[in-house]
């Protein structure tokens, strides 16, 4: 799974801005963001580790695995993805395979990595441009994503990102937007107040391509799912962008707040339903005792969860681990 950036995108360069840092550095920015990563968890691992020592730790037997069953799905780990992993752990620790206490949580950290593992991690930048297509419901850190991932970009890899403001029905969100663009570095292609969002993401995609811009980045409206007319209107900016570049959109990120828990998962049901979802940035994991929604998203609807966001600054956004998200989220 991608660990950083460089591993995150791929973009074909023989070496990139990132290349250039100290690689002495990585590792420790690495073991940094854990740390932040593990009390960001706090909530979840609380709750999930107290239920671990006590039964893991204990004796074995039908209770241990209910009670184990039961932490899982508080922590919004899902129903059927619970039920998969703990049958797999009892059934090792039944016939042996795996001894109780640090091995078995050693076992469970394995299983949930491997459930978060699915689809593909990455996300290409090597076409030109690259027309990464934004969605989510207002309220999720969608545009707050936007904006810290073209600093990402720009910065890490020396890409130039142009944002096209596409939420057109909320003034306040090409606003914020253009707020974004500016503490990226980015330049952003906005329409005139009320107008039609399809043509703006057409005029984003024209001037991507005209200027050689290496990353365009559409921010679409917060569409509420459960209304089939602003699905239909995203579907709708789906055409159009294909209209001026006929492979594009490349990827489309959708933001999910996992503070929302499985309702989270019924949001990408839906919009996985409307338009082809690439990826998910799982935002506010830093205020959740739900932070087990990445599992349930990846191991039921096999969406790779791509991006986290832990807190508001830059670097609070992160490509996902499913190693290190796993340990963090069960380990004391």
């Amino acid at each position: 799974m991608a660990r950083d950036w460089r591993e995150l995108f791929i973009t074909g360069d023989a070496a990139t801005a990132a290349d250039a840092s100290d690689p002495a550095e990585a590792p420790e920015k690495r073991r940094g963001f854990f740390r932040r990563l593990r009390e960001n968890m706090s909530k979840t691992r609380e709750a999930l580790t107290t239920e671990i020592q006590a039964t893991l730790f204990d004796t074995l037997d039908d209770e241990t695995w209910e009670r184990l069953e039961e932490a899982l799905i508080m922590a919004d780990v899902g129903a059927r993805t619970t039920a998969d992993v703990v049958g797999r752990l009892e059934q090792e620790a039944t016939s042996g395979q795996v001894e109780g206490g640090p091995a078995l949580q050693e076992r469970l950290v394995q299983l949930l990595a491997g459930i978060a593992k699915t689809g593909t991690d990455t996300i290409d930048l090597t076409h030109e441009p690259t027309v990464i297509m934004a969605v989510g419901v207002n309220g999720t850190g969608k545009t707050t994503t936007i904006g810290k991932l073209a600093w990402h970009i720009r910065q890490e890899l020396g890409k130039t990102v142009l944002l096209g403001a596409a939420d057109t029905f909320r003034a306040a969100a090409v606003e914020q937007l253009a707020v974004w663009a500016k503490r990226a570095d980015v330049e952003i292609v906005t329409g005139p107040p009320n107008s039609d969002p399809g043509s703006v993401a057409f005029e984003a995609v024209k001037q991507g391509r005209e200027r050689g811009i290496d990353v365009v980045i559409i921010d679409t409206a917060g569409r509420l799912h459960n209304q089939d007319q602003l699905m239909d209107e995203l579907t709708k900016i789906r055409r159009v962008i294909g209209k001026q570049m006929p492979d594009a959109p490349h990827e489309t990120l959708l933001t999910i707040d996992s503070t929302t828990g499985q309702n989270g998962v019924r949001q990408a049901k839906l919009f996985s339903q409307a338009v082809p979802v690439d990826g998910i940035v799982l935002t506010k994991l830093d205020g959740t005792a739900k932070g087990g929604i990445a599992l349930a998203i990846a191991g039921e609807l096999g969406i790779p969860v791509k991006l986290i966001g832990i807190g508001e600054a830059l670097e609070d956004l992160r490509p996902f681990d499913a190693d290190d998200f796993a340990r963090a989220l069960v380990t004391a």
